[in-house]
């Protein structure tokens, strides 16, 4: 991850930074909470109207393609050699030109530390995401705290409308990038703050439900030795319904410790 400080040079004041994830190729903008809409940088101002700080990735991509030259340029070809550039690059020429822009004083000044108040938002970045049924989601966050969230409440947001109505798409759901919000089909993103606004609060932490699966989750060959039997036995109560998988694979099935152990 590269950091970047916003820096606006007519008042003399960080605005914020700027954080690029190369691998993934996401910028996310995080913008310091005492700005309003007359000191915010201009695409940003809805947000901070509403209080959001921390600004979604394509909305950040745009603020960084806004200040750099476009792909689609004439000339593109003799840019990049100029600049010994194998590829169109925006991380790269926004660094050469250091972000500035004829329509702002704002520019970027690369650093390797992040600020304070980046650091407290991103405790409440999704550490890890369970698609439930019926659309809802259980969220475990970095702060330790576990919550559940039913799309439903957050109808009125974006597109979720979309992916209520579409199993296939709620099934692609996935945590994003750094947990700043759970993605569908890496097209429709959640932010994490609002998911942890929204949901409702679990009175379990991470460590408990890791300590539930270390010990009361059984695969093929410990649940043949708990019952004493091959696996062809297993099977077979598998196919009786005896036992239940939580969850199946070729090489092999995932059973409740406690499902196996009533039927010994």
């Amino acid at each position: 991850m590269k950091i970047y400080e916003i820096f606006d040079e007519e008042m003399d004041r960080p605005v914020g930074v700027l954080l690029y994830y190369e691998k993934q190729k996401v910028c996310i903008i995080e913008l310091q909470e005492d700005l309003d809409e007359w000191t915010a940088p201009l695409l940003f101002t809805s947000y901070v109207k509403r209080k959001i700080y921390t600004i979604p990735r394509d909305i950040s991509f745009l603020w960084v393609k806004e200040r750099v030259i476009p792909s689609g340029r004439q000339n593109i070809g003799d840019i990049l050699a100029h600049h010994h550039m194998q590829s169109y690059d925006e991380i790269k020429f926004l660094e050469i030109s250091e972000g500035r822009c004829s329509q702002d004083s704002l520019c970027i000044r690369k650093t390797d530390r992040l600020p304070e108040y980046v650091s407290r938002r991103r405790e409440t970045n999704v550490v890890d995401c369970v698609l439930l049924e019926d659309c809802r989601l259980l969220c475990f966050f970095a702060n330790e705290e576990v919550k559940k969230i039913n799309l439903d409440w957050l109808k009125n947001s974006g597109d979720v409308d979309k992916i209520i109505n579409n199993e296939r798409l709620y099934r692609s759901g996935q945590v994003g990038v750094d947990g700043y919000y759970v993605t569908f089909n890496d097209s429709i993103d959640l932010p994490a703050q609002t998911l942890y606004a929204m949901g409702e609060k679990i009175p379990l932490k991470t460590a408990d439900f890791l300590a539930f699966i270390r010990e009361n989750v059984v695969d093929t060959a410990q649940s043949c030795k708990m019952l004493g039997c091959s696996r062809q036995n297993l099977s077979y109560m598998v196919g009786q319904r005896q036992i239940t998988p939580i969850r199946e694979n070729v090489r092999g099935n995932l059973y409740l410790k406690g499902d196996i152990l009533q039927n010994k």
